[in-house]
């Protein structure tokens, strides 16, 4: 680089918390403070700008000051670039080398970095090795705390510290621990209403055209009535209103049955900031980590009816109550809802939809109240069948853990108690032993120390038993909630949505007028009944379903 005698200079300065900066020591303020104390003493170097990025990490150079510098260089209004030392100007040494050794060179720019001692106007013969180390440092000093802080943050997820910027809809963050979510009153309401609309059958379009027309906030101006700073690129009205896709948002999140899903997205390292999906393997997904609104047979119900293909009449509210469940149980498609008028009355009935279509299958269809009348006889009869179960509910503490898990521990345990006493035994007669001679010395202090081990890792058996068995009763509690669901409709006269839902997978609908309700938590219904085949027969007999 030629000998200029004035030079027109840029204070570049820049912090980022995420290169784990020291706030005070690198700060703007002092950044620039140093900066000028330097040029004060350079006459031939004039501050003609000041470019600042405040927040903007030095991995990568797409900052919006550094960039205008640039425009700055290739106009000619600068040709000299000041920084505090190399961190600032950048931590990225393959890209910070770029500039130094190449750009900066052809653009004919001085570059300066105080407290580095380099100054591209009197570089020596070290230069060319000291300065891409000092880069690489930096660059690795980043590429360390990148890891740390990502290190901290999986733990934080796996705690079950929720690390969102915003609450989820239905939760506040708690004033004491914004690590900790709590339930919003009002907006848990709003969301537990949702997914009864939805049961009952409404579509997500009809839920967010209901929503708005009671005057609802929707979620993005509920968090801006409570004060919080909301940005967001999908505003299209001057107010934003419920939609469809904020209704499936809601509808769709596991986070209202308490468990905490996060990690669903992040960088790949720490020079590459665009955020991408992750496998779900990779998510980390936390049970009990906010408090429930919404049980979960409730949200896999909800899931079941999202997944079908459900269409709601124009002049209807709902849907029909047994829309989406319906199968030809020859061909497997869908069955189609048809209506015709007679004698000045209305009647329904069902046919296969391929079949309409003149695919095949055969002709069969089904009276609309013919089919209602045999889904109420066939849900009375499996409600009838659950609530004989009932008493299992009241029997559970009562029966044996070795019989509701094919495995004794109380067996175990009271081996394990004879054992212990076996072992005591034994040492109490070792002293004997020892003073009739017939053991040495060495040999009562080693049998002494084994026996004493025997019995303290019995006793930790014991108590990991015990603490075994006391989550099978409660996995067994738990495997019976779902009766509940069908006890709600032990008087049922009528078969409404809500029902359908709760209690039925599929309705299968045959040539002749046969049909086959597949009902919901079958796989249960079956693991008790297996439970019951594996409980004594004199037992069986006492307490017979």
């Amino acid at each position: 680089m030629g000998k200029i005698n004035s030079y027109n200079a840029c204070i570049y300065a820049r912090l980022s918390r995420d290169d784990g900066d020291k706030l005070e020591s690198d700060s703007i303020i002092n950044q620039k403070a140093l900066i000028r104390d330097f040029l004060s003493k350079h006459p031939e170097i004039h501050a003609v700008s000041e470019k600042t990025d405040d927040g903007y990490s030095g991995v990568n150079f797409d900052r919006p000051a550094f960039q205008e510098m640039m425009d700055e260089i290739r106009s000619g209004k600068i040709n000299c670039v000041v920084v505090k030392d190399l961190s600032r100007f950048g931590r990225n040494y393959i890209e910070a080398g770029n500039y130094i050794e190449r750009v900066f060179p052809f653009l004919g720019v001085r570059f300066i970095a105080i407290n580095d001692n380099y100054d591209s106007l009197d570089r020596n013969q070290s230069d060319s090795l000291i300065i891409p180390f000092k880069n690489l440092i930096n660059d690795a000093y980043c590429k360390d705390i990148s890891v740390k802080i990502r290190s901290q943050l999986e733990i934080k997820r796996k705690k079950g510290q929720f690390l969102g910027a915003f609450a989820v809809y239905g939760y506040l963050k708690d004033e004491e621990d914004h690590n900790k979510l709590v339930v919003d009153t009002y907006a848990s309401e709003i969301v537990r209403a949702i997914f009864k609309w939805k049961r009952q059958g409404m579509s997500q379009g009809r839920i967010a055209d209901k929503l708005n027309m009671q005057g609802v906030l929707c979620p993005m101006e509920y968090k801006i009535s409570l004060g919080m700073k909301v940005q967001t690129n999908f505003r299209v009205h001057k107010k934003a209103l419920w939609s469809q896709t904020a209704v499936t948002r809601i509808l769709s999140n596991e986070i209202y049955t308490g468990v905490l899903v996060q990690g669903k997205q992040g960088t790949p390292n720490y020079k590459i900031k665009k955020i991408l999906p992750k496998d779900e393997a990779e998510w980390i997904r936390v049970e009990g980590a906010v408090p429930v609104i919404i049980d979960r047979d409730t949200f896999d119900s909800v899931q079941m009816i999202l997944k079908k293909d459900i269409r709601i009449a124009p002049e209807e509210e709902v849907v029909y109550p047994l829309s989406g469940y319906l199968k030809c149980g020859d061909c497997g498609q869908n069955m189609v809802r048809k209506s015709y008028n007679a004698g000045g009355k209305a009647y329904s009935y069902f046919i296969c939809s391929t079949r309409k279509a003149g695919k095949g299958c055969s002709t069969h269809t089904i009276r609309e109240d013919e089919l209602m009348d045999m889904v109420l006889q066939s849900v009375s009869k499996q409600v009838d069948y659950i609530c004989e179960m009932e008493k299992l509910l009241d029997i559970v503490d009562s029966i044996p853990e070795s019989q509701m898990n094919v495995f004794n521990y109380d067996a175990q345990i009271v081996r394990l108690k004879e054992d212990i006493e076996r072992y005591k035994s034994f040492k109490l007669k070792l002293y004997e032993n020892l003073q009739e001679g017939l053991i040495g010395q060495d040999e009562y202090f080693l049998f002494k120390k084994s026996y004493a081990t025997k019995i303290t890792e019995a006793e930790a058996a014991i108590q990991a038993i015990e603490n075994e068995r006391e989550q099978a009763v409660s996995r067994n509690r738990d495997s019976l909630a779902w009766m509940e669901v069908f006890k709600k409709y032990r008087n049922v006269s009528a078969v409404d949505r809500c029902m359908v839902v709760d209690l039925i997978r599929q309705i299968n609908v045959f040539e002749g007028g046969k049909v086959e309700v597949v009902f919901r938590h079958g796989d249960e219904a079956d693991k008790v009944v297996k439970i019951l085949e594996h409980l004594p027969e004199d037992f069986r007999d006492s307490q017979a379903v």
